[in-house]
């Protein structure tokens, strides 16, 4: 049983400046130059608390988390952030082109506050594991700020579009804000105030089961600091956008391999062990193999390789009625079994990192140390809720949901 609830958001206010010089990508996705850029944009950036700068001279009293509630204090006090009068829900669309080109599409969620439950209790569902390091950052954030800064991804599923239909209506109007990411993805934010039609969307969204499609890390982080904190009803919420499996604005991007810096490393034994697995293709070009890898059969499964040095490029196919992940197979069989890299070594990225898109990815092998790249085709949603559904994890980085959410278009402050 889903349960969401209306809040009286913080936001940023005029006074702050362009929402575009304000907002951030996920704090996980900010890089050290993005990090600098946002720095640039304005003092009163997002970055600033969500990914600020460490010293070598932090302290217990001067760190980069007591800076973070600092800056949240500052910056409510003198009215850059300001709250809602009333509490309400927020239409959020994003509207873009994925990478590559193709059509314009729009993805349309609600921004609400929604139940913090264990995966036990079957409202819930995970379909990625976690690592302590990114949790335990999060958590001394939430500790010192007590504030929840971007929504947690989660979809649920309603062929009849019936919640996408109600957010049509709210977007009828002119939007609070509007504003397009480095991206290029335009994010517009509508609220929903209405007790009445928040009420038909608490009924609407109630019986359906959620799956964590980004947020995995920050939904622990919540659920460790409601356990933390049971004495306070807001602890028991978090902030999140539930979208529509639905949605035909719903896209998941492939995450491919690069691997790297292994000893003894040879190309001839591996595609040697590859052909006892899989039936190996040689295609003349990066372009032919991305071919080969989309024009794969509902029963096959298709990983592309290449290697330093060698100009030529690979597929690994084979055939199976009972197909399951190619992310997982590749993990399993290629990685695991062929190459001898170990589920600690892969949670640890150690020899391995993670590239989108294909141009970029086969771009990493003149990089220092690479060895092999291994392309993926992107994971379906159907394969997803499976997995989750049934109680399963994917590998790591197995999803890459896009566009990402903006962080600080809401803020959640527990009270």
């Amino acid at each position: 049983m889903a349960k969401i609830f209306p809040f009286r958001s913080y936001r940023y206010s005029a006074r702050a400046g362009d929402p575009a010089s304000l907002v951030t990508q996920p704090y996980d996705k900010i890089t050290p130059e993005m990090q600098e850029r946002y720095f640039s944009l304005s003092p009163h950036n997002l970055a600033h608390v969500i990914r600020g700068r460490t010293s070598a001279d932090d302290t217990p009293d001067n760190n980069v988390y007591t800076r973070a509630a600092g800056y949240l204090r500052d910056w409510i006090a003198s009215g850059l952030l300001a709250q809602d009068h009333v509490p309400g829900l927020f239409a959020c669309f994003q509207k873009f082109q994925a990478p590559g080109g193709g059509r314009t599409l729009v993805r349309k969620g609600l921004i609400a506050l929604g139940a913090v439950e264990d995966y036990s209790q079957g409202t819930v569902y995970r379909h990625e594991r976690t690592h302590s390091a990114p949790k335990r950052d999060r958590l001394e954030l939430l500790r010192h700020t007590r504030a929840h800064f971007g929504q947690l991804f989660l979809l649920y599923d309603d062929p009849r579009l019936a919640l996408d239909a109600r957010l049509d209506e709210a977007a009828r109007k002119d939007p609070l804000t509007r504003v397009t990411d480095e991206y290029g993805a335009e994010h517009a934010l509508w609220p929903i105030r209405d007790p009445a039609e928040i009420a038909a969307i608490q009924r609407e969204l109630e019986p359906h089961k959620l799956l964590i499609a980004d947020g995995h890390h920050r939904y622990e982080t919540a659920l460790a600091f409601r356990n933390e904190n049971p004495g306070c009803p807001g602890a028991a919420k978090v902030m999140m956008t539930l979208v529509n499996m639905q949605s035909p604005g719903l896209v998941i991007l492939a995450t491919h391999r690069v691997v790297g810096n292994l000893p003894a490393f040879d190309t001839a034994r591996l595609l040697e062990k590859a052909r006892s697995h899989f039936t190996v293709e040689q295609h003349a070009s990066l372009q032919a193999l991305e071919a080969r890898l989309a024009s794969a059969g509902p029963y096959e499964s298709v990983l592309g390789a290449a290697f330093r040095g060698d100009p030529r490029f690979f597929a690994f196919v084979c055939y199976d009625p009972a197909r399951g992940l190619d992310v997982a197979l590749l993990h399993e069989a290629v990685l695991g079994r062929m190459l001898g890299l170990t589920d600690e070594a892969v949670r640890d990225q150690k020899h391995i990192r993670y590239i989108r898109g294909f141009q970029a990815a086969a771009a990493e092998l003149a990089s220092a140390g690479s060895q092999a790249v291994f392309f993926l085709n992107p994971v379906g949603i159907e394969q997803v809720a499976e997995v989750a559904f049934a109680g399963a994890v994917m590998p790591q980085k197995s999803t890459d949901f896009y566009p990402k959410l903006l962080s600080g278009l809401t803020i959640y402050r527990v009270e």
